[in-house]
């Protein structure tokens, strides 16, 4: 395993800078759009497949250590949405496992693809008295 968020050893792990379209290709070349939709990738998914929104604007940041896990690992962290529809029996995620057919290479860029997709945006702090 090349890293995980509870390894102490894992601190200042770092991969090189991927290559974005490069990235965008592997995407639809190992078929995440077959569960996993993104803005501007057509979701070729079954009707009745569950549908993972991959993007878009979050409240948190999406770290570079979290996207490499959540391909290598994606056990690790499952959104409770999606515990109940997007786990097997014995609570690992159904996502397929590419470690021994994803290279490095293609990992750095998918990563690096997937990072171009997040915006974040700072949670609003109004403040709503009560009436």
């Amino acid at each position: 395993m090349l890293i995980s968020s509870c390894n102490e050893q894992a601190r200042g792990f770092a991969l090189p800078e991927g290559d974005i379209e490069q990235g965008k290709v592997t995407y639809k070349r190992f078929a995440c759009n077959e569960c996993h939709s993104i803005s501007g990738i057509e979701w070729k998914g079954e009707s009745d497949s569950l549908q993972i929104h991959l993007g878009g604007e979050v409240s948190t940041r999406k770290s570079y250590g979290e996207l490499v896990t959540s391909v290598i690992n994606p056990s690790h962290k499952i959104a409770r949405e999606y515990k109940q529809k997007g786990v097997t029996e014995e609570g690992l995620s159904k996502m397929k496992n590419y470690n021994e057919i994803m290279t490095v290479q293609e990992l750095i860029d998918l990563v690096a693809f997937l990072q171009t997709e997040y915006k974040f945006s700072i949670p609003s702090m109004q403040y709503h008295p009560y009436y």
